[in-house]
């Protein structure tokens, strides 16, 4: 496999990106031509990750700025400020486990810094548990700031991880 290639994502990239949620739904939510560009145009960040020119892996990120009219959003904005919200990171079934994940949030991390921001939010599903994001986020250092139960029955676990700062800089 060759190297991971990062860049901004576009509205051509629609189709696979929603291609990719749809093979997760289960634990994203729907996504079709217009939620894609609602996301969009919500989003201060988004990325896609290809290798051999297809894409493999995408991330949808708001600050807390965003006039985003979703419950799990809303419910960081009414506890924290000065943060980045994951809506949502998808890595291909066949390429993970290969840092993909990591590279996204390497990169997010480093934009989220640069605005000023100071934590990355994200929930994962409790119940039906979502083993794979549950794992990748405790090791990524994200912990667990509460839980919510959606209109669907779904419970989620709603967590932060803060951002280590380079205070030397002047």
């Amino acid at each position: 496999m060759n190297r991971p290639i990062l860049r901004e994502m576009t509205s051509d990239d629609a189709a696979h990106v929603i291609a990719l949620n749809e093979a997760v739904v289960a634990v994203t939510s729907p996504m079709d031509l217009q939620r894609f560009a609602e996301l969009y145009e919500l989003s201060s960040l988004h990325l896609v990750a290809e290798v051999n020119r297809e894409v493999v892996g995408f991330v949808l990120a708001m600050t807390d700025a965003c006039a985003y009219d979703n419950g799990n959003y809303q419910w960081f904005a009414q506890r924290l400020k000065n943060f980045l919200y994951v809506d949502r990171i998808v890595v291909a079934p066949a390429c993970r486990g290969l840092g993909l994940g990591r590279l996204l949030y390497s990169h997010l991390d480093d934009q989220a810094r640069q605005s000023g921001l100071v934590q990355v939010c994200a929930e994962m599903d409790l119940n039906p548990p979502n083993e794979g994001s549950l794992a990748f986020h405790k090791k990524s250092g994200f912990i667990r700031l509460g839980t919510r139960i959606l209109d669907s029955g779904k419970q989620v676990s709603m967590q932060t991880r803060f951002l280590l700062c380079d205070c030397n800089k002047a």
